[in-house]
């Protein structure tokens, strides 16, 4: 089920726009991406919690801004610039303006060997610290000698910002979208996910009417999902019916679904038949875990989350790295792959609905009639499939559910479905809050 192509193309210029911004899990750079979030979406609104904030068992933490960073060389050459590429900078480095020797300077410095031309992500997001990422063919060409290095950069009290849309349905039940917003220059793993959501944001809207809710978060990792689960926790626990994690969904190389952590919700089957269609695609279990799924879908917080990726987080060469980009890895087929496939879960939702029991405990049938033959088995057999029929009649399994979990053709269990239906002991809705 693929759609206009342009889709596709419009959410890498998107991305294309986005990719300079600094983000950090606060700051400016936060800020800045959800405001171009917003002109796309003008729903978009923004929250911020400020620094100190309990949410749950973590706190807010101080806000990091960077406005330039160098290192410069013995014979005044500069090695570094902040300017050439946001990764640069560890995140949270504290503010630096020294002259240093080789020998100490290594202690700061971040390199990959085996892949000695890529800058590498680094972060210190918890750990008072500073340091400087570079490629490894740029790091073994250091002379000995004394450098001089400087990051403009502050750590004071602010706010951790995150934006969100809420676009009303028929129904309160809401499905949930969360992605993230807090990585610097990286394309996967960072810019596919919101620039994916705003695509589907935007369709949701095109739609002439829709039964459910749908609310798309736009949040730093980690501390952002810890915090809008914390400040909205009641809500999402009584309202959220299905609900998708969204990152490093842009590549062209493969499909990937990570299961909720009760791995058999109907948003598991539906994500499952989705992608078995479709060619190189990876299931993941939930102890496979890695982004936000794992705090929207923890003990207490409990939502129906999975993750919708193309390659996995940590399984594709480039992860966390400057070689992360639109041009090789990201691109306007790979995001529209993304695109689709979380739009056909999605219709799913919206365009199937599914049987429920009117009578607690199993009915009596033998009063109803329902002690004969319609489908060419025996009675036994017959009496039997109603009764899996009901058992299974419960909001959350639709008819393809029921006909993988029965063995059953469809057309078998939609005539007897029918025939429940009239003697009212089954009848059709949306799937809804259990």
């Amino acid at each position: 089920m693929s759609h206009d192509p342009s889709e596709g193309q419009r959410a890498h210029d998107l991305a294309t726009e986005l990719w300079p911004i600094p983000r950090s899990i606060t700051g400016q750079g936060v800020r800045s991406t959800l405001q171009i979030l917003q002109r796309e979406i003008p729903e978009l609104t923004t929250s911020e919690i400020p620094t100190g904030t309990k949410v749950f068992d973590w706190e807010v933490p101080v806000e990091w801004n960077i406005r330039g960073a160098q290192l410069i060389g013995p014979d005044g050459e500069v090695v570094i610039d902040w300017e050439n590429s946001n990764l640069h900078v560890v995140s949270y480095s504290e503010p630096v303006e020294r002259e240093i020797d080789l020998e100490e300077l290594q202690d700061h410095l971040h390199s990959l060997p085996d892949q000695p031309d890529a800058v590498p992500y680094v972060t210190s997001y918890y750990n008072r610290t500073w340091g400087l990422c570079l490629t490894h063919e740029q790091r073994v060409r250091l002379r000995p000698g004394i450098y001089k290095v400087k990051i403009d950069s502050s750590l004071e009290p602010g706010v951790l910002n995150y934006g969100e849309i809420v676009l009303p349905g028929e129904s309160e039940d809401e499905v949930f979208i969360s992605t993230y917003v807090c990585h610097p220059s990286m394309a996967n793993n960072e810019l596919s996910g919101p620039v994916v959501s705003i695509a589907l944001a935007r369709w949701i809207k095109s739609l002439p009417s829709h039964h459910y809710t749908y609310r798309f978060v736009f949040v730093p990792e980690s501390i952002g999902a810890i915090s809008y689960s914390a400040t909205h926790r009641e809500h999402l626990r009584e309202k959220t019916v299905s609900a998708f994690n969204l990152n490093c969904i842009g590549d062209d190389r493969a499909f990937t679904y990570l299961a909720s952590r009760l791995g058999n919700l109907r948003i598991d089957r539906i994500a499952k038949r989705v992608l078995d269609g479709r060619e190189n695609v990876r299931h993941y279990s939930y102890l496979k875990r890695g982004s936000d799924e794992r705090h929207y879908g923890a003990p207490g917080m409990d939502l129906p989350i999975i993750s919708l990726m193309r390659s996995r987080y940590s399984d594709y060469p480039e992860y966390h790295t400057s070689l992360d980009d639109l041009v090789n890895v990201v691109t306007p087929t790979g995001l529209q792959g993304g695109i689709d496939i979380v739009r056909e879960c999605i219709s799913t939702l919206e365009n199937v609905k599914v049987p429920v029991a009117t009578q607690i405990c199993e009915p009596q049938l033998g009063r109803r009639g329902l002690y004969h033959l319609i489908m060419g088995k025996t009675v036994a057999d017959e009496i039997l499939l109603r009764v899996d029929i009901l058992s299974y009649a419960d909001g959350q399994h639709d008819i393809d559910d029921m006909s993988e979990l029965l063995g059953q053709p469809r057309e078998v269990l939609e005539t007897m479905i029918a025939e429940l239906i009239e003697h009212d002991l089954i009848r059709m809705q949306y799937q809804s809050v259990s």
